[in-house]
C-alpha cells in the first residue's frame, strides 16, 4: 500500500487526493486508485471521516461478499450448489457498458454520470500489464502536464487583463489631472486679464483725478489773479489762467462741481493683497466706503480704517468720514489706500 502511494505521488497527484483514493477504495491496489482519481478529479476532496466512513461500509460490504463466497463453497463442496450457478466477477453499467471491479467504483461512476442502471457481470477485470501500466502512467502525465499548461494560459490571460485594466485606470486619472490643470491655467490666466485691465482702469482714473486737479488748480489760480486785477470773473479763460479769469458761478474744486451721480472707486489695502472695486452714489459718505471695504474683508473695523490717496497725495480724517465723495474730489473715480 505505501508502494502505492508513492507511485501516485511520484505520478503528480495531490496527496490529498490520493489519500482519498486509497481509503475510498480500500486500498485494493494501484488500478482502483488511479479509477478513483481520474473519475472524481472535478470534485472537491471530501474530509477524511466521510471517505473512513464510505471505506467502512464498503469493507463491511466486502467482508459480506467474502462470507457469502465462503458460504457458496461450503454448500458447493457439500453439493449444495447448483450446476448452473455462476460467479459474478465485476459490475457492469447497462447505460454505457463500463464494467467495474467492485462496487465502489460502480457507484462512484454513478455519482459522476449520473447512471443507475447496474448489473453483475462475469466478465473479469484482468490487472493490467506492466507495458499497460506504463501506457496508462504516460496518459495520466500528459493530461496532468495538459492540465497544468491549460491553468498557466488561463492565469497569464487573466494577468494580461489585470494589467491592460490596470493602465487603463492609470491613463483616465492622468487625462483627468491634465483636464484639472488645463481648467486651473485658463481660470488663472482670465484673472490675469482681469486683473491687468482693473488696473489700466485705476491708471486711468488716477490720470483723470491728475487731471482734475490740475484743472481745478488753474481755474483758483485764474480766479485769484482776476479778484486782484479787478477784472470780471465771467471773462477768466480756464486754458490760458495768466490772461483769462474763469467764468461766472465755477465751483472752486471744478470737478466736484460736475454732475456725476456716481463714483467708481478701486480700494488697496497698505498691506497688500487683492484690490476691491465698487460703485457708490456720489452723495454717499466716504463711511460707505468703509462699511463696504469691512464687508469684504474681516481685518478691517469700520472703527479705526483710514484712508489715503497717491495722486493727489492727501489723507482722510475721521472728520472726512460723513463727507459726501462729491464733497471730497473723489469724483468720477478714485484710487484709495485703505490701512486698517
Amino acid at each position: 500500500m505505501a508502494g502505492d502511494k508513492d507511485t501516485l505521488l511520484a505520478m503528480g497527484f495531490d496527496p490529498a487526493r490520493v489519500e482519498w483514493a486509497l481509503k475510498a477504495t480500500g486500498n485494493r491496489g494501484l488500478q482502483p486508485a488511479m479509477d478513483h482519481i481520474l473519475e472524481n478529479e472535478s470534485k472537491s476532496v471530501p474530509k477524511m471521516e466521510n471517505v473512513s466512513a464510505s471505506t467502512a461500509s464498503a469493507a463491511t460490504d466486502a467482508m459480506d461478499v467474502d462470507e457469502d463466497e465462503e458460504d457458496a463453497e461450503a454448500l458447493h463442496s457439500l453439493g449444495g450448489v447448483a450446476a448452473n450457478a455462476v460467479e459474478a466477477k465485476s459490475i457492469k453499467c447497462t447505460e454505457c457498458g463500463k464494467i467495474f471491479k467492485n462496487t465502489d467504483l460502480a457507484n462512484f461512476h454513478a455519482e459522476k454520470s449520473g447512471h443507475d442502471q447496474f448489473e453483475e457481470s462475469t466478465e473479469e477485470i484482468k490487472p493490467l500489464t506492466e507495458e499497460e501500466k506504463k501506457e496508462r502512467l504516460d496518459e495520466l502525465r500528459a493530461k496532468m502536464a495538459e492540465k497544468r499548461s491549460r491553468k498557466a494560459i488561463e492565469e497569464a490571460a487573466e494577468q494580461k487583463a489585470n494589467e491592460q485594466l490596470r493602465r487603463k485606470a492609470g491613463k483616465d486619472i492622468h487625462k483627468v489631472r491634465e483636464e484639472l490643470q488645463a481648467k486651473e491655467a485658463i481660470k488663472e490666466a482670465q484673472q490675469k486679464k482681469r486683473d491687468k485691465l482693473e488696473d489700466a482702469k485705476a491708471r486711468a482714473a488716477v490720470k483723470a483725478q491728475i487731471e482734475a486737479d490740475k484743472k481745478a488748480r488753474a481755474e483758483k489760480a485764474a480766479r485769484e489773479k482776476a479778484l486782484r486785477e479787478g477784472l470780471p470773473i465771467e471773462n477768466v479763460d480756464v486754458s490760458n489762467p495768466a490772461t483769462a479769469v474763469p467764468q461766472s458761478g465755477s465751483s472752486i474744486s471744478g470737478v466736484a462741481g460736475k454732475d456725476f451721480k456716481e463714483t467708481r472707486l478701486q480700494i488697496r489695502m497698505s498691506t497688500g493683497g487683492q484690490p476691491y472695486t465698487t460703485s457708490l452714489p456720489s452723495d454717499s459718505p466716504l463711511s460707505a466706503v468703509a462699511e463696504f471695504l469691512a464687508a469684504q474683508t474681516l481685518t478691517v473695523n469700520v472703527d479705526t480704517v483710514t484712508f489715503a490717496q497717491h495722486f493727489p497725495r492727501k489723507s482722510f480724517s475721521r472728520t472726512d468720514f460723513s463727507k459726501s465723495l462729491r464733497e471730497l474730489g473723489l469724483t468720477p473715480s478714485a484710487v484709495l489706500i485703505a490701512t486698517p
